[in-house]
């Protein structure tokens, strides 16, 4: 039982991802399912509803395939990292409730963001000055970057 349990503790984020995959699945099953059934209605506006709300799962699987491609690279170049030795450490101060002082990622965000401006095509700076952005609290800002570090490392890997 103990070796579940740590299975789960160390797999915990997939676990969670796959049960919200499978819901958002269902989810787009049953709006095709509706949609196709209001395009067949003999009612004008129920086909004319049958086809926007067939939209709907279409942009929903864009989305959802995205995402979990943008996940797969991201640990894929997480690992990459993590075998060189090059992922960073966090050693920053935090709270006593856990979260990490501002100010003190702040100044560690500068080191990464000139290492990323010196080696501007290097996806490991990029995937660096990501977690830099994150641990700032500027989670926008780390989402684009981690997608630089994504487009240079799919140039780089062999498909």
């Amino acid at each position: 039982m103990g070796g579940v349990l740590a299975g789960f503790r160390k797999n915990r984020t997939k676990i969670w991802v796959g049960a919200v995959t499978l819901l958002l699945v269902f989810y787009l099953v049953v709006s095709f399912q509706r949609s196709v059934l209001l395009l067949t209605d003999s009612n004008p506006a129920a086909v004319a509803i049958g086809a926007a709300y067939l939209v709907l799962p279409v942009i929903g699987a864009w989305a959802l395939v995205r995402e979990l491609m943008f996940g797969a690279r991201t640990e894929q170049m997480a690992k990459v990292l993590e075998a060189e030795g090059g992922l960073p450490v966090d050693e920053l101060p935090r709270t006593p409730a856990g979260r990490i002082i501002r100010s003190a990622a702040d100044a560690e965000f500068e080191k990464y963001r000139a290492e990323a401006e010196a080696a501007p095509d290097d996806w490991r700076s990029w995937f660096r000055l990501s977690c830099a952005y994150d641990a700032a609290g500027d989670r926008k800002r780390a989402r684009a970057s981690m997608r630089d570090a994504v487009k240079l490392f799919r140039g780089s890997v062999p498909a």
